[in-house]
């Protein structure tokens, strides 16, 4: 041992340690084996929260059980307790992509409880034969019962954050529709005049969209919370006490708050990884549904002279280096990248879940990483659409008026009354002449001008109670 470094051992032989790191050996050869994100999994602090409450579910357990004496419990509980919080996550500086079906991530913990705990003690990091992370921390458990429990809980955690932020979204989407209730436009199907209806309707369609959404991530959460703690290697619970999984899962809903229930059959649970394909298949929807609605978002504010110029998009910065002037809609592209990048991260984890084999899944590092960081950058981007887009969007009533006034989709609600044929006809001449509808209906003597101003009065088309004279003029008019 030197004044920067310490010697640890393993099964593969010795290696220097920094002195005053809190990591040991299977730590230090996880660094050098995997460099492949430049990331770490200190960036990820759910995860270590989840795993040190898993390592604390187990100190307890194994306490009460007898197993582990009184004096290394509390300082082993202490140590998890602080990393619960968020200390140390400068000592988990293992890559998130790892062979080992995470393995390195759950001695990495290991070591630092055992360091951390060995301190708290009084003394010296690496003197494991007071506590050792494998024979005391790790007492009762395997990386394969605690590596997927704790990604589970780190998933759910993320899933908590988005849920809320999607909340937030609803009301701004709910903010506008209420601002908009009133302002008429013309719906479109394959980018064509449809039926007139509000703009306010289209965007409550949005919040029921997000709300909806929001809600089955919720529901799929709680799929998640089915662990196979206490199932050790393969899933029969071999070196761990019968009565630990029980306990174990009951220290973790106490410590976590979560609804954590043991999983029905912990061999099956150990080798399978249905559950996070369905939560990254509910995570993708959202990813979708954000992307098609702010590609709906785009189109109306196109333009703004020379698309369809509906709604005015906050200006968030200058639009090119060459083009003076022009604004794009940055938030909602932003919002669509990370959308992308969600649906690739779902076929990520839908191959890793393929790929296990027998009674273990090897590639859930894979699946831990594609789901945490989808999930926090849906979360950063529903934020961001709420705050730096959606609250801030203006409509051009007088434009979108006016477009309903001449488009030819209002000829639709005649066609109870004038019939298919008839209404094709008027429909192709108001679009060859520029004639609104109800001018065409008029002067063919089709219907008197007080019907064809009632049945074509946008409001009503919308689904609107009559409105105030003040308004009126949104209705079309019979010169």
């Amino acid at each position: 041992m030197t004044d920067d470094h310490r010697i640890e051992r393993d099964s593969l032989g010795e290696l220097p340690v920094p002195a005053d790191a809190y990591y040991g050996v299977h730590t230090a050869r996880a660094v050098a084996n995997f460099r492949i994100t430049g990331t770490t999994i200190g960036q990820y602090p759910a995860l270590i929260s989840a795993l040190s409450s898993v390592k604390m579910a187990a100190c307890e357990a194994n306490r009460v059980l007898g197993r582990l004496d009184e004096r290394r419990a509390d300082a082993i509980a202490t140590a998890c307790a602080e990393l619960r919080v968020g200390r140390f996550l400068d000592q988990f500086p293992i890559d998130p992509v790892q062979g080992g079906a995470g393995t390195s991530s759950n001695m990495n913990v290991n070591e630092v409880i055992a360091n951390r705990a060995l301190e708290i003690l009084g003394h010296p990091r690496g003197t494991y034969t007071e506590i050792d992370p494998i024979m005391h921390v790790n007492l009762g458990q395997s990386t394969n019962d605690v590596y997927p429990t704790a990604v589970r809980l780190a998933v759910v955690t993320h899933i908590r954050e988005l849920t809320a932020s999607l909340d937030g979204l609803t009301r701004s989407f709910a903010g506008r529709a209420d601002a908009f209730a009133d302002v008429i436009k013309m719906g479109r199907t394959q980018l064509q005049d449809a039926v007139p209806m509000t703009l306010g309707q289209e965007f409550a369609a949005y919040a029921t969209t997000v709300r909806e959404n929001r809600d089955r991530l919720a529901e799929g959460a709680l799929s998640l919370l089915e662990c196979n703690l206490g199932g050790t290697a393969i899933g029969t619970g071999i070196n761990g006490h019968p009565d630990y999984p029980a306990l174990a899962c009951r220290f973790l809903r106490e410590i976590t708050g979560e609804p954590v229930v043991p999983a029905a059959d912990r061999i099956a649970a150990t080798s399978n990884c249905g559950d996070f394909v369905q939560i990254s298949g509910t995570v993708k929807r959202v990813a979708v549904e954000l992307s098609k609605i702010c590609n709906d978002l785009r189109l109306l504010a196109s333009g703004p002279a020379a698309g369809l110029g509906a709604i005015n998009l906050p200006a968030a910065q200058a639009g090119s280096s060459i083009m003076p002037g022009k604004v794009n809609p940055v938030v909602p592209e932003l919002v669509n990248q990370v959308a992308f990048e969600a649906i690739g991260n779902d076929l990520t984890v839908t191959l890793a879940a393929e790929g296990g084999q027998l009674q273990l899944n090897a590639f859930e590092p894979i699946i831990a990483y594609s789901l945490l960081r989808t999930v926090g950058h849906l979360t950063a981007a529903a934020d961001t659409l709420a705050a730096g887009c959606v609250d801030g969007i203006t409509a051009n009533r007088d434009h979108l008026a006016e477009e309903v006034h001449r488009s030819a989709g209002l000829v639709t609600a005649l066609a109870p009354y004038l019939g298919y044929a008839a209404c094709a006809r008027v429909a192709k001449q108001a679009l060859r002449s520029g004639r609104s509808v109800a001018e065409i209906v008029v002067d063919e003597g089709l219907l008197d001008r007080d019907r064809v101003a009632e049945l074509l009065a946008p409001r009503r088309l919308a689904g609107l109670p009559p409105a105030a004279s003040a308004v009126q003029v949104l209705d079309p008019v019979v010169s």
